[in-house]
């Protein structure tokens, strides 16, 4: 009993921590109160420090720390600013530049993690938008809701997917097909939504303005993009994506051009620090038996089918964020049919990011970035999109999995 009033504390305190983003006495944020919750949950007995250590998913960090990896080579390379400067070099309309930054951030944020996406492509939007003197707004909102809906396209888009993979080990290829329709979906339905929101400021045609300058370095560029693809070949061919991944960001280290420390700033140790946290936390939960407490509650055993499932995960994405949500809800996704629920819980946990200001990191980094260049995005015009947004994707969402099931009687 001693121990499970304690892991509830803990995780209750967590919790609220992560709901608001901060701690409302102390300056502690995400990365603070995952160690905090970590060290209690080991430090009152609650586990014991073998058992911590086994309580975190090490694949899932290999996979995640990997694709930063990747991702920030990439981004030293050049290629990042490469790829805007070819695809504004085609553009007339404030409308094009809109579905150009829109289309360009949801498949990068299929393939990279979004989170790192949004911190790359912001800056660069709001340069864009002050050289041809346009309102950045629109298009900032079409980076943070992009990032969200195309990071739901694969199981590497995103933390929470990136964790979904190494707890389900569902087939990236099959998931990839399966998800793909609602993030192009998606990805349409924030053009058609903005377009509409912003129609006066969105019309006419585009002043000239001088493309982005950098050192793009070729060979490395190719180099990267080798390595992404075949990492990508390796995850469509069903090899283990951590060992596929760190092999691919291993390759990418092993260079006379690029310093070390160069990609390493790169890589987000805060969002690593939460995954591990979060895992001891959730373990101590379990340790203590009072997630066995939890599933034996009434309410709990509502949860019976992929509708009321996915709804929750929904609410709880935004009460507790999306990681924490995916490993609190892991424990109900039923043996006989998970495939499918894990892939509805990747689904709707990403979609789920997109409701309110808070709703994902990506929004937030979007959101600060642009508030250092004086531009911002308030809370209520954020809602002005991704209320419509969320609601219409949950409703599509939920007559897709509807029918996908019916069609192959797999729930």
């Amino acid at each position: 009993m001693h121990n499970l009033i304690i892991s509830g504390l803990i995780l209750t305190l967590s919790m609220l921590v992560f709901a608001i983003g901060k701690s409302p006495v102390f300056r502690v944020d995400r990365a603070g109160i995952a160690i905090i919750g970590a060290a209690l949950t080991v430090g009152t007995g609650v586990m014991s420090f073998d058992q911590a250590a086994q309580a975190v998913d090490y694949r899932t960090i290999i996979l995640l720390f990997s694709m930063m990896i990747i991702t920030s080579y990439l981004n030293m390379s050049g290629f990042f600013q490469l790829a805007g400067n070819q695809f504004l070099s085609r553009l007339n309309g404030k409308n094009q530049l809109l579905f150009m930054v829109i289309l360009i951030t949801g498949i990068l944020s299929a393939f990279f993690i979004n989170d790192i996406v949004c911190l790359l492509l912001t800056p660069i939007v709001i340069m864009i938008t002050r050289r041809a003197r346009l309102n950045p707004t629109p298009y900032l909102l079409g980076v943070a809701a992009a990032s969200n809906i195309g990071s739901a396209a694969t199981l590497i888009g995103n933390p929470q997917n990136i964790l979904i993979e190494s707890l389900s080990r569902i087939n990236f290829g099959w998931y990839m097909a399966l998800a793909i329709p609602i993030s192009l979906v998606g990805l349409v339905l924030i053009y058609v939504l903005l377009s509409w929101i912003y129609k006066e400021e969105l019309s006419g045609q585009l002043p000239e303005f001088q493309p982005m300058t950098g050192v793009v370095h070729g060979y490395l560029v190719k180099k990267g993009l080798v390595v992404v693809f075949l990492v990508l070949v390796g995850f469509l061919m069903g090899f283990d994506p951590a060992i596929v991944a760190s092999l691919g960001a291993a390759y990418l280290l092993i260079t006379r051009r690029v310093k070390p420390n160069k990609i390493y700033r790169g890589i987000d140790f805060n969002l690593l620090v939460i995954f591990i946290g979060l895992f001891v936390i959730i373990g101590g939960v379990e340790h203590s038996g009072l997630l066995m407490l939890l599933m034996h509650t009434p309410w709990m055993k509502s949860v019976q089918n992929l509708q009321v499932f996915s709804i929750l995960t929904v609410v709880l994405s935004n009460i507790v964020s999306n990681v924490p949500a995916v490993m609190l809800l892991k424990y109900l996704v039923p043996v006989h049919m998970g495939h499918v629920w894990w892939a509805a819980l990747a689904i709707f946990s990403t979609v789920a990011g997109n409701l309110t200001l808070t709703g994902s990191i990506a929004n937030l980094i979007v959101v600060e970035l642009a508030k250092k260049e004086n531009v911002e995005i308030k809370f209520l015009t954020y809602l002005k999109i991704g209320l419509p947004l969320t609601v219409s994707m949950v409703f599509i969402a939920l007559l897709y999995f509807a029918i996908i099931t019916k069609i192959f009687h797999i729930a």
